[in-house]
């Protein structure tokens, strides 16, 4: 018992080389999109915002940069920050960047929780794997809306941005934007078509195990009608020797 168990791999490893190499890629692909997201959503680096060249806003300490919550003047290497704090005032532009990118943050939790759930190492119970399937369609689903948050928003504010004071270049929170909306589109994808994938063979699976069982059930009566058919035969048989 001993030996035969040492020769085999254990079960965490040859489930996760079977099946879990492509949840664990796309979870940790959705991982880092999603951190992607949060970390654009904190900061305030969006755009360089400026209406003349860059060396007159530097001379007239004009040279601006603009993120959804606050809005700041870069004067010899010091941040001047004013926080956009009259919602009501503030564009429309900004206002859907805070909604969408404070939903996409915020669904991040429950995603992560269910991916969590639906790895190969985890077992809750005699939990099938067609649920898991299901739970992990269900937080790439969760990521892709994540991606779809993160896309809207890093597109639409610095054109935003670009109308109403004039944009210059790209900062470091809108590359982290963009990065974590690539991230999170790619994993969700990993995640739905290899969950789904799945599922679909286990069905195909049980629907020809139901198939084979119900002919070999269909065949099991033969085996009494042969008996009867012996001793029938025997009945016979002992009646005219008698």
């Amino acid at each position: 018992m001993s030996a035969h168990s040492s020769e085999r791999p254990p079960r965490f490893c040859q489930s996760l080389l079977e099946e879990g190499t492509p949840a664990l890629s796309g979870f940790l692909v959705s991982c880092l999109g999603w951190l992607g997201i949060v970390i654009a959503t904190s900061t305030n680096d969006w755009v360089v915002t400026c209406k003349y060249g860059l060396n007159a806003c530097k001379k007239m300490d004009e040279l601006g940069v603009k993120g959804p919550w606050a809005e700041c003047v870069i004067s010899t290497g010091v941040y001047h920050c004013m926080s956009l704090t009259q919602i009501l005032d503030l564009p429309a532009y900004i206002q859907t960047t805070r909604a969408l990118m404070i939903t996409g943050s915020i669904l991040g939790l429950p995603a992560v929780g269910m991916l969590l759930m639906s790895m190969p190492c985890i077992s809750l119970g005699n939990e099938s794997q067609s649920s898991k399937n299901k739970r992990s369609v269900l937080g790439g689903v969760l990521i892709l809306i994540i991606g779809l948050c993160g896309m809207v928003s890093t597109v639409w504010f610095p054109i935003g941005a670009h109308h109403e004071h004039g944009l210059m270049s790209f900062s470091f929170s809108l590359y982290t934007g963009w990065v974590g909306t690539i991230f999170s589109f790619l994993g969700g994808s990993i995640l739905t078509c290899c969950s789904l994938e799945s599922s679909s063979s286990l069905s195909y699976q049980d629907n020809n195990r139901f198939y084979y069982s119900k002919q070999g059930g269909g065949n099991a009566p033969a085996a009494p009608s042969a008996n009867h058919a012996k001793s029938a035969h025997a009945a016979d048989k002992a009646v005219h020797s008698g």
